[in-house]
């Protein structure tokens, strides 16, 4: 009788645990899209009233402050959209599979120096952008890649933070004795990563995948150094210039237009990616 009491009370409390957590997880999820929410309603409003007046109530000014802005010839922002999706793509794809391949030669071969390639490669990852950001510069005049997109793409090759993330997914999910058969029936090591530890690893590529396709989406600070023809800039460098234009020709609701048509692409990004992230935490609890 006693254990019938106690185990109804323990449901109970686990119930209250759980609507308690929902409500707390609710409230987040409303506070995040609140912030989408806010810059749709500027969006879609004139200048003077976003300047004039706080307002949660949508205005009808979306489309003429998007035809506006399309219009612009000294934003084009068509090609700003195309320039930073090309480069996106680009270092989410070389990002993700090269240090895939680096994480796998650090984790499955046993070499003389594994420890000291290893340590060199975290040493690298708290060298912070900015401070390599002269020699990095002086480098692409010397190739005469300045005002071209092999900057912005080609050094995401070299990525230390996804390594160690793609390392330490690889010690959780993939042992060595599947390798190892592999190779046993005659697979190569290029076949073997490709076909074999590619497919194991793959919520981990996707959730790399989606972070850094937003860093380099969001990135201002190297191609505001290694861009300056109109047509090559991407879309931070133009949001920046359509925020810093002259004070009488300054139109705030652009700015909101622009910044909600950039965000676009990145929830696309993430919901073709999620699939993939779900099926990995799926597969994890299936295991455990």
């Amino acid at each position: 009788m006693n254990s019938s009491i106690s185990g109804k009370k323990t449901q109970v409390f686990l119930s209250l645990n759980r609507i308690f957590c929902y409500i707390v997880l609710g409230l987040l999820s409303l506070l995040c899209l609140f912030s989408f929410y806010f810059l749709l309603v500027n969006a879609s409003r004139p200048h003077a009233e976003i300047m004039s007046e706080f307002s949660l109530v949508p205005g009808n000014f979306l489309f003429k402050n998007l035809s506006t802005l399309l219009s612009d010839e000294n934003i084009p922002i068509v090609r700003g959209l195309l320039n930073s999706l090309l480069i996106s793509s680009c270092t989410a794809a070389l990002t993700t599979y090269f240090s895939a391949m680096t994480a796998y030669g650090i984790y499955a071969y046993n070499f003389k120096f594994k420890r000291l390639a290893f340590t060199f490669i975290m040493l690298i990852m708290m060298v912070p952008t900015q401070v390599s950001a002269l020699g990095f510069i002086q480098l692409v005049t010397k190739m005469g890649m300045m005002d071209t997109f092999y900057p912005l793409i080609l050094p995401s090759i070299a990525a230390p933070v996804v390594f160690f993330y793609m390392k330490s997914y690889m010690e959780s999910v993939l042992p060595l004795e599947i390798v190892e058969a592999a190779r046993v029936d005659g697979s190569n090591e290029f076949k073997t990563f490709n076909r074999i530890v590619l497919p194991v690893i793959k919520p981990a590529m996707a959730v790399q995948a989606i972070f850094a396709f937003v860093t380099s989406w969001n990135n201002y600070f190297t191609p505001s150094l290694i861009i300056n023809s109109a047509n090559n800039k991407t879309i931070p460098i133009l949001i920046y210039q359509l925020r810093s234009a002259d004070y009488m020709k300054f139109d705030l609701g652009q700015v909101y237009v622009m910044i909600f048509v950039a965000i676009i692409p990145l929830m696309v990004v993430y919901i073709f990616l999620s699939k993939f992230i779900i099926k990995g935490l799926t597969l994890g609890s299936v295991k455990g």
